[in-house]
């Protein structure tokens, strides 16, 4: 076997590999040899089938065996031999392979790019922390409160109005034709909720147990169901009763319905609470600054594979009529189209530069964790797929089927936990420094738009290349000098 590196290019590597017709024949013949002291055929004893009765049966198998694990040994042993790292699959292309010739084939690949870690100490964290007012945890007792009221019906008769519940039957015509989905009894809405279509809460107002009332309603234009959208509809409807809510009154025997001891427990564990969510809110920020802090220090060549992969992905969102992945959906050629089809220029360079931003990340995030061993263990998985399974009551075993047969689902959500992982390692690290904030601007969320994301990559992407010719011009002048001391020297 002979194996020639033909480019050395960036990231990119070629080599070409030529396995000799005498060697292929070897590894047939053994695999051939194998398969005869085996073998189970009609009209032989079980493990006494000849070698030429094996290779008429199965030699073209075998050849196909052995010149597919051959290819892809030598792959193996090449990267291991040259320390390359893969950014992604290796490209295997066979270039001539006839039955009694040499075999000659190429693969390429693309490797993981060299660069230095940044000082991970040295970066500067401002953490924005909330205190828990007594007000907050008051106001969130009393929403609790009311999502627990109750109703009594009304005892002196009287019409419906606003805050009250009525129990109702309803029918729902189109063109007088009743539809799908449009009929209900029995049916419990709160006046003034908003819970059902615009409009008909509204027409039930000042209305008395026992009449019959037409509601005229016009569906909304982003109605789910399409073939109501944008329709006017008349619901024919009768109240058969109407509830008021009770009056509750706010304190232990409250606290103890909820199943805690007493109001004050009540009140601790809704602090509790609500302390976490500003502690999760206040990490989120934290982690944001962190990506935004790393994008901007390192600058390194991109594996062109991952780019353009990470680019199609940026084009879906931003272009979804493309359905670069739908086979079905192809041009007039018969092609595919591309993810970007149809995309103004600045709309491509937008994606590009998210791009070259979230690749860029990726791998730093990835060196940090390989170089400090920071590992998602199976358990880590394993929780987050219960809490994934907790959200689908009662399709827990479909869900559960459904990530033991998709090693992919498995890795989307491995991949968030390593993430977080490596984020929790660099605030350990970090110069974290806290600052008191009010509950808005904790929660003021930053838009995460494709927009506002493509000018925060501009901005880092300009400011690591700049770094980059710094440094590159820094490295020339320190070569120069040299070479102007040893002159006088000498």
């Amino acid at each position: 076997m002979a194996i020639t590196q033909t480019l050395s290019e960036g990231l990119k590597r070629e080599f070409e590999v030529v396995i000799t017709n005498s060697e292929i024949n070897k590894l047939v013949d053994v695999k051939l040899e194998n398969i005869a002291k085996e073998a189970n055929l009609p009209g032989f004893r079980p493990g006494k089938v000849p070698v030429s009765v094996v290779k008429n049966r199965f030699g073209k198998q075998v050849l196909g065996e052995v010149v597919r694990e051959s290819v892809d040994n030598a792959t193996k042993d090449t990267m291991e031999k040259n320390k390359l790292t893969p950014s992604s699959q290796p490209k295997i292309e066979i270039i001539s392979f006839e039955e009694g010739e040499d075999l000659k084939a190429k693969f390429s690949v693309e490797i993981m790019p060299e660069f230095e870690i940044p000082d991970l100490s040295s970066l500067e964290i401002i953490k924005p922390t909330v205190k828990v007012t007594e007000k907050e945890v008051n106001d969130a007792v009393e929403k609790i409160s009311k999502e627990n009221i109750g109703t009594k019906k009304i005892e002196k008769a009287r019409p419906a109005k606003n805050g009250d519940t009525v129990v109702i039957d309803f029918l729902g015509k189109v063109d007088g034709i009743a539809f799908d989905g449009g009929e209900a009894k029995g049916h419990n809405l709160k006046l003034g909720s908003n819970s059902f279509i615009p409009g008909f809460e509204d027409g039930l107002l000042g209305c008395e147990v026992g009449k019959k009332v037409n509601v005229e309603v016009t569906f909304p234009e982003d109605y789910q169901a399409k073939n109501l959208s944008g329709k006017k509809a008349v619901f024919e409807t009768i109240i058969n009763e109407i509830k008021e809510d009770i009056e509750l009154v706010i304190n232990d025997e409250f606290a103890k319905t909820l199943g805690m001891e007493d109001l004050k427990s009540l009140k601790s564990a809704v602090s509790d609470q609500i302390t976490k969510q500003h502690d999760q809110a206040s990490r989120e920020k934290s982690k944001r600054q962190i990506l935004d802090k790393l994008a901007d220090t390192v600058s390194f060549d991109l594996p062109e594979t991952l780019e353009k992969e990470e680019y199609n992905n940026i084009c879906k969102a931003m272009n979804p009529n493309a359905k670069p992945d739908d086979t079905s959906n192809t041009d007039e050629e018969g092609q595919v189209p591309e993810a970007d089809k149809g995309m103004k220029k600045e709309e491509k360079q937008d994606a590009s530069e998210i791009a070259k931003r979230r690749v860029r990340l990726g791998l730093l995030l990835s060196e940090i964790g390989r170089k400090n061993n920071i590992k998602v263990e199976e358990e880590d998985t394993r929780n987050a797929m219960m809490k994934e399974i907790q959200k689908y009551p009662g399709q827990e075993k479909q869900v559960m089927d459904y990530f033991k047969n998709n090693p992919d689902a498995q890795q989307q959500l491995s991949g968030p936990i390593f993430e977080d992982k490596i984020i929790d390692f660099i605030l350990e690290l970090a110069i974290t420094k806290e600052k008191v904030v009010s509950v808005e601007e904790l929660y003021e969320q930053e838009e995460l738009d494709l927009n506002k994301e493509a000018v925060k990559a501009k901005k880092s992407n300009k400011l690591v290349n700049k770094n980059n010719v710094e440094k590159s011009t820094k490295n020339k002048v320190s070569k120069k000098v040299q070479k102007v001391d040893t002159k006088t020297k000498k």
